[in-house]
């Protein structure tokens, strides 16, 4: 499968999960690919403490800990409340250094002004990681 068929499958689990999971509500959704071809997806949370929330990808990359697979891909994507417009989130700093332990090759969906389906390395998005043997 090409790199292009990868990426545009997991934009359609993750927009068929996001649209099923919240319908008219606002939502976030992650998309992990590992090396294996499986795909794990997580919601993200949110509380009555936004200190305590977590990212839409957090789950899956648990996922993949916990079954020891190197994730290959990741995909962030949220919508509004009563809409069906998705967006296509870049990974924050946290989730950046969470998909960081499986190198900088990681492809992760970034945002932009298109809203198009776009990935970049890790080592693209965050050129100056502090740790120089995981580039």
């Amino acid at each position: 499968m090409s790199e292009n068929e990868i990426e545009e499958e997991m934009y359609n689990i993750g927009c068929k999960f996001l649209l099923e999971r919240f319908k008219d509500d606002d939502g976030g959704v992650g998309v992990i690919r590992v090396e294996d071809g499986s795909y794990y997806t997580s919601v993200w949370n949110e509380t009555n403490n936004s200190a305590v929330d977590l990212c839409a990808e957090t789950g899956a990359i648990l996922e993949a800990h916990k079954y020891n697979k190197k994730v290959t891909h990741s995909l962030c994507i949220i919508k509004e409340r009563n809409s069906k417009e998705i967006k296509i989130l870049t990974p924050c700093g946290v989730c950046q250094e969470r998909l960081y332990f499986w190198g900088g090759d990681v492809r992760c969906a970034i945002s932009n002004e298109k809203n198009k389906i776009i990935f970049k390395k890790l080592s693209e998005i965050q050129p100056y990681y502090f740790i120089t043997d995981k580039r």
